[in-house]
């Protein structure tokens, strides 16, 4: 019996009692007993009940732990809710806080703002009162007091009651502030009208204190068009004073001897020459400017000169020194120039004006000086007859303004546009005054033909160079025009003088001397492909080729007419009808080989006599030697010809190679 139990026992700890918690945990299917072999031992069912109790009571305890954690998870849950309520409500707090607090501090700089501005310091009522107002700390104080003006004109505009403590201290300090800044401007204002005063010293010390006026301007008004209607009257007389002085003064060393309305371009050299000027006319400087050279003066156009010291008129009458008005009227415009931008920028700048309201005060301040000089040179122009020195003043203000326009300074515009206006048709009326001299000028009125270069196209071609040259930086339409007009005139004043002469050669000489001078002044300052360059180098090649065959004719006219006349056949296929020519043709062939040397000797003397030009000359015999070389070429052509090749003179020609080695040691060298 006790080996059963045994034996039972370890049946069910072994089989019955795991399946049975693996069936009570849910693992397996329900344990059927059924299955169980029990024949081998007896089976006690009061142990199975034991151990099922015992599992029974542990599946109670895990019930209760799992009831318990249950409850705990819940109560954490309503824990975590409670504390999310209380951070929003954190934050609640926090925002609300920090929006306070920026209240508090925004109030707090407007009231401390407020405080500041209300309370006015002892320092400043006494460096106001008592201090000059050439000390820093005045300017400084001033500063200040200019805030706290503004700022009791803000507070009396919102009806701030506050502000009605310190409004008759701020007023107070203000009249004072006033009295002392209208005393101490007036005062530099006055110091400009002292004789020899450099008034510029004091101009800068009021540009150090341009507060002074601009306080004035905010608070005072009718104080501030004092000071600015007192700057503008003493300015105003102060510059006419200058102005007129200096330009009365430059006039005393201006040239005594002055172009007139005889000084034209076609008027011959005996129109002033009579028994009176002859006795009683004073002697010419020894510097005495040109009518129609530019020489030198147009060094004035250069930067160096243009904008170089101003001429001092007494340091010249000392030296006795005498200028062409252009010289006058650069040291005048210039001094203008340089006042005028100073002036400019000054009142721009302490009296805070721009645009049309500067440009306004400015004529206030110098109108009256621009028109006495406009009037000045109105009357000057009327009786100018020096177009080079009208051209030259143009040339110079048209620099100017382009000066004063890269400045950006447009207050000279106008006196600019002005003087202009009275240049450019003095010029023109000048220009055109030349242009009809020379179209009425009669050539038998001009004394003694000459075939060297005539002294009217001398004065065209210096004064036309001149022209060109200074019309090149800033060039005109009309003024290339009424050159071109001069210039037709010119050919024709030439061909004209040139039909005065008997014979066509001393006309060629006379006009291939004129072309050749005209065209040699012009390249000094012209440029070579400009139009009066051009058309003076094809009529001297035209006269000069036609002097050529002139001059080749009387030695060898009858060579070069057989030439001629034997190709214009060839190309026909007539050549036959010269072959009975045969005694011409010898007389031809000897005569060249006889004369050749002497008339070429004689050629050269003759181109060295007739021309003025050592170069023109030389060109010109090379070109006759040249052309002569090729006429003997085409002379070998014809008789090489078959209708020619059984005449006896064929040996008599001269070898064409050693014809051009002779022919080259009568070169001349100059």
């Amino acid at each position: 019996q006790a080996t059963t139990i045994r034996s039972g026992q370890r049946l069910i700890d072994r089989v019955v009692i795991p399946d049975l918690f693996q069936c009570l945990d849910g693992d397996m299917a329900p344990l059927q007993l059924g299955e169980l072999d029990l024949t081998t031992d007896e089976f006690i069912l009061d142990e199975v009940d034991i151990h099922i109790q015992a599992n029974l009571e542990d599946d109670l305890v895990k019930e209760a732990l799992r009831t318990r954690m249950e409850g705990m998870l819940s109560g954490f849950q309503s824990d975590l809710s409670s504390i999310s309520s209380e951070i929003q409500t954190l934050q609640q707090q926090s925002v609300s806080m920090n929006v306070r607090l920026k209240n508090r501090q925004a109030v707090r700089s407007h009231l401390s703002q407020l405080v500041d501005e209300l309370v006015v310091p002892a320092a400043m009522i006494s460096t106001v009162l008592d201090s000059p107002v050439t000390d820093q700390e005045f300017l400084e104080q001033l500063h200040e007091l200019n805030n706290k003006i503004n700022f009791t004109k803000e507070l009396s505009f919102r009806e701030t009651l506050a502000c009605n403590d310190i409004q008759d201290i701020v007023d107070r300090l203000k009249i004072k502030a006033v009295s002392k800044i209208r005393e101490f401007i007036l005062q530099k204002i006055y110091s400009f009208r002292k004789p020899m005063t450099n008034y510029q010293i004091p101009q800068n010390t009021l540009l150090k204190y341009r507060f002074f006026y601009q306080f004035l301007l905010a608070n005072e008004r009718t104080v501030a068009k004092e000071i600015r209607d007192e700057y503008v009257d003493t300015m105003s007389k102060i510059y006419y004073s200058y102005f007129k002085s200096y330009s009365g003064r430059l006039l005393k060393v201006q040239y005594e001897e002055v172009a007139d309305k005889d000084d034209l371009m076609g008027v011959e050299d005996t129109a002033k020459k009579d028994i009176l000027n002859y006795f009683f006319s004073k002697p010419s400087l020894k510097s005495r400017n040109t009518i129609f050279t530019l020489g030198q003066r147009g060094a004035l156009l250069s930067p160096a000169e243009l904008e170089g010291p101003i001429l001092i008129p007494h340091t010249a009458q000392r030296g006795d020194s005498r200028y062409p008005y252009e010289s006058l009227f650069r040291s005048q415009h210039y001094a203008l120039l340089d006042n005028g931008c100073r002036e400019f920028l000054f009142i721009s700048d302490f009296f805070m004006v721009t645009g049309n309201s500067g440009l306004d005060l400015f004529n206030s301040i110098m109108g009256k000086t621009l028109s006495m000089l406009l009037k000045s040179m109105s009357s000057y122009v009327a009786d100018c007859f020096d177009s080079i020195a009208v051209f030259l003043c143009i040339h110079i203000l048209l620099r100017y303004r382009a000066i004063t326009t890269k400045r950006g300074l447009p207050a000279l515009d106008r006196y600019w546009e002005a003087v202009l206006e009275l240049l450019w048709p003095r010029f023109e009326l000048i220009l055109e005054m030349n242009i009809h001299s020379i179209r009425n000028t009669d050539p038998q009125k001009l004394g003694l033909l000459d075939t060297r270069p005539h002294y009217i196209t001398r004065r065209y071609a210096e004064f036309s160079s001149a022209i060109v040259s200074i019309n090149q930086t800033f060039p005109n339409e009309r003024t290339h025009t009424l050159l071109a007009q001069l210039q037709v005139e010119v050919e024709n004043f030439v061909l004209k003088m040139a039909a005065e002469f008997p014979s066509r050669r001393d006309q060629l000489i006379f006009l291939i001397n004129n072309y050749d001078m005209m065209l040699s002044v012009l390249m000094e300052r012209a440029a070579d492909d400009s139009k009066e360059v051009e058309g003076f180098q094809q009529l001297l090649l035209a006269r000069t080729q036609e002097f050529i065959e002139e001059l080749l004719s009387p030695p060898f006219g009858g060579m070069i007419s057989f030439v001629k006349e034997a190709e214009v056949l060839m190309e026909r296929g007539q050549l036959e009808r010269l072959k009975n020519d045969e005694a011409r043709i010898n007389q031809l062939v000897r005569g060249f080989s006889s004369s050749w040397k002497h008339s070429v000797e004689a050629m050269s003397q003759e181109v060295m006599r007739s021309f003025t030009n050592f170069k023109n000359g030389t060109s010109i015999i090379q070109g006759a030697l040249t052309q002569l070389i090729q006429y003997y070429h085409g002379f070998h052509k014809v008789l090489n010809q078959p209708a020619f090749r059984s005449l006896g003179a064929r040996s008599e020609l001269i070898n064409l190679h050693h014809l051009m080695v002779e022919v080259k040691k009568h070169k001349p060298n100059f």
